[in-house]
């Protein structure tokens, strides 16, 4: 091994890391440099404290208040409840917390056929879009027409074709193809639910067909070829290749959807107004009355805070789960 000799100089040896090491001036280029990345997160990071976290906080702040409408010039006045009004909510003897726990659980029942129908549909329209054919990119951009239309236009002229006697879905259904004995109540009624989950199936289900579309490029060709040589049928390639690669992106668009939806508020307010029939009293409905109808602020606060605990335990626990499985999988 070759050495090279150190000159003995007399004066000790000094560490580049060492505290007695000197250290040239930093130069003010790279703290900029530095700098920069986080000054232009700061007016996103603004944004968010004013627009979500900021409602939040007053939001819970309310909930342990009795807010009512003789204190709405001056909320800060309001008296202090303590968690009164998480009780008179989650009171499921009284009117007011057996109709919550209705609406919870007809939310559930819509959450979890909308979320469900969105992925069939939107995985089985992917599938099939991944065939070359003739007009398949005028398809594709059908398929999204629901997605990018605005939420209140689309609604609305579902209103318009859910009508009993000049609607369009009665005019089909009764006049045309006589399947009905009389035109049906659409909006009112047992058949509410019904017309709410068309709606919310119609709109969402490109938003699934987008997302496992976009999956499906990471699919190698291979993995199909070698599974066609093996005898895999259309069906077995679908369960043993393409729904196991589309694992990870599955679960985030489930997790999507099933927020989405649970907390939906456009699409019943304006397809019903702002009260729901209760066969489609969602809970997101169910709050703003309770809040604006009865002018009961307080305990409005109240529920959109449990609504928000709720969501927040089935997230943890789904994502829970699902990492468990992923890291299973992997091993």
């Amino acid at each position: 091994m070759n050495t090279t000799a150190v000159p003995d100089t007399g004066e000790p040896a000094v560490r580049k890391n060492s505290p007695g090491a000197v250290r040239g001036p930093r130069r003010p280029g790279r703290a900029r440099r530095t700098a920069l990345p986080y000054l232009l997160l700061l007016p996103a990071l603004l944004l968010e404290i004013l627009i979500h976290l900021l409602p939040i906080v007053i939001g819970v702040v309310m909930s342990f208040k009795e807010l009512t409408q003789f204190y709405l010039r001056d909320w800060g006045a309001a008296p202090w409840r303590g968690l009164d009004n998480f009780r008179f909510a989650v009171d499921f003897d009284t009117p007011a917390g057996e109709s919550l726990l209705k609406s919870f659980t007809t939310t559930c029942l819509f959450t979890v056929l909308s979320v469900g129908l969105c992925w069939l549909l939107g995985t089985a329209a992917a599938v099939f879009m991944q065939e070359t054919f003739k007009g398949r990119g005028f398809l594709r951009a059908l398929f999204l027409v629901p997605y990018a239309l605005p939420v209140y236009a689309a609604v609305i002229t579902w209103a318009f074709m859910f009508q009993r006697d000049n609607g369009l879905i009665n005019h089909v259904l009764h006049d045309q193809l006589g399947l009905t004995d009389s035109p049906s109540f659409w909006l009112i009624g047992d058949n509410s639910f019904w017309a709410l989950l068309i709606v919310s199936v119609w709109k969402g289900w490109p938003f699934a067909f987008l997302i496992i579309m976009a999956g499906l490029q990471n699919i190698p060709n291979e993995l199909y070829e070698a599974g066609a040589l093996d005898g895999a049928g259309v069906w077995q390639q679908i369960r043993k290749i393409t729904l196991p690669s589309l694992r990870s992106v599955n679960q985030v668009l489930v997790l999507v959807l099933f927020l989405w939806t649970f907390n939906d508020f456009n699409t019943p307010f304006v397809l019903f107004g702002k009260s729901a029939p209760e066969a489609a009293d969602l809970i997101s409905i169910h709050i703003y009355q309770s809040s604006f109808a009865t002018w009961n602020f307080g305990a409005g606060a109240a529920m959109s805070v449990l609504l928000l605990l709720f969501l927040l335990l089935v997230t943890g626990v789904y994502l829970f789960f699902t990492s468990r499985g992923r890291k299973a999988s992997d091993a």
